[in-house]
């Protein structure tokens, strides 16, 4: 005796395979979508931005150690640095280092530290900011294309007054805010010195 399927349930199987064929293909492409947007936004967003993280004691009280900051990459595309930015760069000495300062001197300036007070161009700063006032002396001419830089913390920051002038194309960007940890969240504080009267 001969069996046969009815017409309908035939019909039911070949319709059901294309369907959840292209199901799959929908669900993986929506996967490839997924990835795709997540690796244009990675690299979108170094491209105008990095991630920081402070290594020791150099920028405190301002910045603190295991601190996360978030830098601007495009901050001086269109501007120079000023005169009291904190600003990450890469270390001329090596250049696969990344350290954190303020800039204290700009290009043309003199800057000299004697008596625990730092002066440019003869005029004294004020810096309610620092950890405690420099315990050496010295005076730089800073050069075009050049930066003098120093840490919060001056008495334990190797920064400009040890290896000297930072060359600006080895500014990364400007620190916009600490993220990390969520309790110390805030913007980074850029103060504009002021020249005592």
């Amino acid at each position: 005796m001969e069996t046969t399927t009815p017409t309908s349930e035939v019909q039911t199987q070949t319709e059901s395979q294309p369907q959840e064929t292209g199901q799959w293909k929908r669900f993986a492409l929506d996967i490839l979508e997924t990835i795709i947007l997540a690796i244009v936004l990675y690299f979108g967003i170094n491209a105008v931005s990095a991630r920081v993280r402070v290594d020791g004691l150099s920028m405190s009280p301002t910045l603190k150690n295991g601190e996360y900051v978030l830098v601007s990459r495009l901050a001086y595309k269109t501007g120079a640095p000023e005169r009291g930015d904190i600003i990450v760069f890469s270390f001329p000495m090596d250049t696969r280092q990344d350290l954190i300062k303020r800039v204290i001197g700009l290009p043309g300036e003199t800057i000299r530290i004697q008596g625990g007070e730092v002066f440019v161009n003869g005029r004294k700063l004020q810096e309610p900011y620092i950890a405690q006032p420099p315990a050496y002396t010295g005076e730089w001419t800073v050069g075009e294309g050049q930066l003098f830089v120093l840490g919060d913390n001056r008495n334990d920051s190797k920064d400009s007054h040890q290896w000297g002038l930072l060359p600006i194309e080895n500014v990364i960007g400007k620190a916009l805010l600490i993220y990390w940890p969520p309790s110390d969240w805030k913007l980074v504080n850029h103060t504009q010195e002021v020249f005592v009267p």
